[in-house]
This record gives structure tokens, C-alpha cells and sequence, in this order.
């Protein structure tokens, strides 16, 4: 038995044969040395036609992951589509190959050298899957351009451990949980999107695995950070176990699917879902969501060439609504900018984003922007129970600002005469510290509270939650968050309005007993943590 180690990026046990992909198309495919073209012109319409197509395949690609697996899986194809659409990346081929004289193919290769090594100085995480981005959009121009392809998944005749380099999005996307056990890549990392997408589709996944080509064929098994090869019997009868186990737990789960979120004591905790397309409101309710606590409609100006007009974005919100029924659906107001740039809209570069021109701000700047997505929700409104949340909220004057704009968009519709929610409940999120020590100003001129415990933390801690070399100094469970939360609840309950709690510290079982004890109200989480978090508050 040889034991290789790894990263566990899903978890997961599987045991089974091991298939060790081949590499995909060479990087040097495309990059002939002393290749020039005759007719720059018609290599640059080749390029434009090439692009037109790879964009097709990615909305395809969209579309499909987007009904299988949900937003997030969408946003990996719509970050390629972006990339594609950048006019730095275009313009970079173009004097490739008007400047230089390369063929397309040989231009694309040198507009993806120019921006890995833009990406080559960055040490956090998500730089490097933002490198792998790059890469695979680049292949896909490169294999449209030659007539090659880069399909290397065989016809699976048995389910099988898949080992590769690593795995490109739409090669995962292609993946059939009924043949693939298990994936173990030599590259990725925790937020590679081979481990997303794993995560997603349910998948057993390790990263950082130095295996040798030689074990294709041989007996494997995955488990938590290791990779077995050819593992022994009393070995094998103990993973058994152990999975049996992991099953068990996961169908117990499904037995409180029904049954409400209270304590011990009887204290009954509201339980809804952060979403951020229709499908995932399906995964909510199949999960036993009592509402969504946070749909971000952002997702649905992300990944495309122009803005949604006010006729798509009514047509999202009102079927969400429809779908929820009685049951609540909270929508965030436009939370574009910092880490959230959609491509049809200018944006001056910022040295610190995710403390610049974003979320309200850019709707208070952006006044029509922001009507016409008020309009949709009040319109939709009347299919539900809908409720507005405006986020990143730093002063009490934003609030009366905007709650002002709300009724003057109210009075727009009222006088044309169309049918629209004339009361709904207008929240805020408290995500700054600002709007955490205020907490008693604002809860008087709010419905309700909603803690984003994300950027609460790396605001109150000045530590960037994208930047990995800061990963240490990160900290949520900082004692200075919980003082806030603890202000911002007191202060919520003192006005008579409700505190949820909707960043990634809800659904944390382990803290779930501390933020029952700051008197949280409701706690609003992933779709895929609903059945844990319900049976950590029916054991407390």
C-alpha cells in the first residue's frame, strides 16, 4: 500500500479503480516560433469570429451548470465570459497581430503570457484560480482557432478515481457523479474551481497530490487528505465502516427536514437561505428553508455584455416570489463593485475596492441604475412576501436617503398606474462598524437587521478576506465582531425589530450556541447547511 499526500478541498470516501488522465493541449499549441501572417486583417477577424464562438460555448456552459449546480458553478463560466469580453485582452491580440504580424492563434498565446504575468505577482488564492481562468479561455480560443480539441475524458466503462494535473471548469462540468468517485489533482487549491465545483456536485476531491502516472489501473482510495494505492484488506473494511457511517449521518439528517429550529428550552430560531439565482431557491425549499434571508441580485448583472432592463429583472423577482410563496424573500439591492465587477458598466480602477465605490454608494451615484431596479422589486412585490435589504450601509443619513428615493420611485408608479407593493419592509445590513456602533440610531428608521458577518469582520479587523497572506490576521470569531453583533442585536430588540445573521459565521455549528446567545433571531445560511445547523439548534 502506497499513501500519497494531499488537500482535502471536498470531502468525502471513495474507493475504486484509478484513471490518470493525460495532459491537456500544450501551451505551446499556437506559439510556432517565426510564424507571421500575410493578411493581419484576416487574422484578426479570425480572432473576432473564434472569440464569438467561445462565447457562445460559454453561455452554453453557463446556462447548463446554472441548472445543474446553482449560481456559484454559473459564475466560473461567466468570469471566462468576462475575460473574453475584457477590450484590455482584445487589444492585446490585436497588436499582436497587427503590430507583430502573429497568426491569431500565436496572438492569443501572447496576450495570455502579458496577463499570467500580471497575475504572477499576487500570492493570494483566488489569483491563482483567476490564473487558471486565463489559461483555460485561452486554450478553448487556441483549440477553435486549430481545429484541435482538448477533450481528454474517456468514455468512463467503470466508476473510477480520476487523477490529472488538474481539471479546466468545463472539463468538471462534464464530469457524471454516477462514474467519477473521486478527483485528485497535482494543482489547485481550496477556491481552484475543480474544488468548487467538486464541493458542488457532491465529489470526494483532493489537491497537491505528487502521484506517479505509474498507479493508473491500480486500486485506490480517497481518503479525508490522502490517496491510498492499492490499500489492503483490514484497510479497505475499515473505510467501508466509516462511509456507512458518514451515510447514516447524512440520511438522519434528512429526517428533520420537517421539523422546526427550537432549542431545547423551546426558543424558536428562524432558519432561511442565501441564494442567488431561481434554482438555488429550489435547493432551499428541498432543504427546508422557512424563506431566503438574502437573495443577491447582483448575480443577476454579472457575466453578461449589458444591463438587465427593468422588464428581466421583474420577471426574476416576481417568479422567486412566486416559488416562496407566504415564505419571506429578502433582496439585497444592487451589490456591485469591489470583488463584483460586471463588464458593461465603466469603472475607475480603485487602490482598495472593497472600500470604494460600491454596493449603495454606486446606486446613490448611479440614481437610474438604482430606479430601475427598485421599480422591478415593487412591481414584483405584489407576487409575495418580498422585502427590500439595502447593504453596506455607514450612516443614518444613507438610510433616510434612500429610503426617500424608494418613495419617490413608489410615487413614479403610482402615478403611471401600475400595480406595485405600496408596503413592504425596507432593512438594512450592518456590515461596517460604523453601522454596528449606530445601531441605535438606525433601528428606529429600519424593519429589520441583517448581520454580514464577512465584511463586518474584515472592516472592524482592516484585514482584506481576499488577500490569503492576511489569512492569520482574519479572524471571525474575534472578539471585536462579537462585541458589535452583540451592540447591534441589543439595539435591534430595543426598537422591536429582528437581527439575522447571514454571513459565513451562521453556519458554523460550532458558534451556533454563541449567536443564540447574543439573542440572534434568525440565521440565514448556504441551502446545502440548513439540515446541520436545524440539528445544532435542536441540541442546544
Amino acid at each position: 500500500m502506497k499513501r500519497y499526500q494531499g488537500k482535502e478541498v471536498s470531502p468525502g470516501i471513495a474507493e475504486g479503480r484509478i484513471l490518470v488522465l493525460c495532459s491537456r493541449v500544450s501551451a505551446s499549441v499556437g506559439e510556432k516560433a517565426g510564424d507571421v501572417c500575410a493578411d493581419a486583417e484576416c487574422e484578426w477577424k479570425r480572432f473576432l469570429q473564434a472569440r464569438q464562438r467561445a462565447l457562445s460555448e460559454l453561455s452554453s456552459l453557463c446556462s447548463h451548470s446554472e441548472s445543474c449546480l446553482g449560481c456559484e458553478a454559473a459564475d466560473i463560466f461567466r468570469a471566462h465570459r468576462i475575460i473574453l469580453s475584457d477590450e484590455a485582452f482584445a487589444d492585446a491580440v490585436e497588436t499582436a497581430v497587427r503590430k507583430e504580424g502573429l497568426p491569431a492563434e500565436c496572438a492569443v498565446r501572447r496576450a495570455e503570457r502579458i496577463f499570467l504575468s500580471m497575475l504572477s505577482g499576487c500570492e493570494e488564492e483566488t489569483f491563482h484560480a483567476r490564473t487558471a481562468d486565463v489559461k483555460d479561455v485561452c486554450a478553448r480560443l487556441v483549440c477553435i482557432l486549430t481545429g484541435m480539441t482538448d477533450d481528454r475524458l474517456p468514455a468512463f466503462r467503470e466508476p473510477v478515481i480520476l487523477c490529472a494535473d488538474d481539471l479546466s471548469p468545463s472539463e468538471a462540468m462534464q464530469i457524471d457523479k454516477k462514474w467519477v468517485l473521486a478527483i485528485v489533482t497535482r494543482q489547485g487549491s481550496l477556491v481552484s474551481h475543480t474544488a468548487i465545483l467538486a464541493r458542488m456536485m457532491g465529489i470526494p476531491a483532493l489537491t497537491g497530490v505528487d502521484f506517479d502516472g505509474a498507479i493508473d489501473g491500480h486500486t485506490g482510495a480517497v481518503d479525508g487528505d490522502c490517496l491510498l494505492v492499492d490499500p489492503d484488506g483490514p484497510y479497505l473494511e475499515n473505510l467501508r465502516l466509516k462511509k456507512k457511517h458518514a451515510d447514516t449521518e447524512r440520511d438522519m439528517l434528512k429526517e428533520l427536514l420537517h421539523l422546526p429550529a427550537v432549542t431545547g428550552d423551546g426558543r424558536r430560531i428562524g432558519l432561511l437561505a442565501n441564494v442567488g439565482v431561481l434554482s438555488d431557491i429550489e435547493d432551499a425549499l428541498k432543504n427546508g428553508a422557512e424563506g431566503i434571508g438574502l437573495f443577491r441580485s447582483e448575480f443577476l448583472f454579472l457575466g453578461r455584455e449589458s444591463c438587465p432592463d427593468e422588464e428581466e429583472q421583474f420577471a426574476v423577482y416576481s417568479a422567486a416570489a412566486r416559488m416562496l410563496g407566504e415564505k419571506k424573500l429578502v433582496i439585497r439591492t444592487l451589490d456591485l463593485g469591489a470583488d463584483k465587477l460586471a463588464s458593461w458598466m465603466p469603472a475607475d480602477r480603485e487602490e482598495n475596492p472593497a472600500m470604494g465605490m460600491r454596493a449603495i454608494r454606486l446606486c446613490l451615484t448611479k440614481p437610474e441604475l438604482f430606479r430601475t431596479q427598485l421599480r422591478a422589486i415593487l412591481r414584483a412585490a405584489v407576487s409575495g412576501n418580498v422585502a427590500l435589504m439595502y447593504p453596506m450601509i455607514t450612516s443614518l443619513q444613507e438610510v433616510r436617503r434612500l429610503r426617500a428615493f424608494t418613495a419617490e420611485v413608489k410615487a413614479e408608479l403610482r402615478a403611471e398606474g401600475a400595480l406595485f407593493a405600496e408596503q413592504l419592509e425596507e432593512g438594512i445590513m450592518i456590515e461596517t462598524p460604523a453601522a454596528a456602533v449606530t445601531a441605535d440610531f438606525l433601528a428606529p428608521e429600519a424593519d429589520f437587521f441583517s448581520i454580514g458577518t464577512n465584511d463586518l469582520t474584515q472592516y472592524t479587523l482592516a484585514a482584506d478576506r481576499q488577500n490569503k497572506a492576511l489569512s492569520e490576521f482574519y479572524d471571525e470569531k474575534h472578539e471585536a465582531v462579537f462585541r458589535l453583533m452583540r451592540y447591534t442585536v441589543d439595539a435591534a430588540h430595543k426598537a422591536g425589530i429582528k437581527v439575522t445573521v447571514c454571513g459565513e459565521l451562521a453556519a458554523d455549528t460550532e458558534l451556533t450556541e454563541r449567536l443564540l446567545a447574543l439573542g440572534v433571531d434568525e440565521l440565514s445560511v448556504s441551502p446545502a447547511f440548513l439540515l446541520p445547523v436545524k440539528k445544532k439548534v435542536r441540541e442546544l
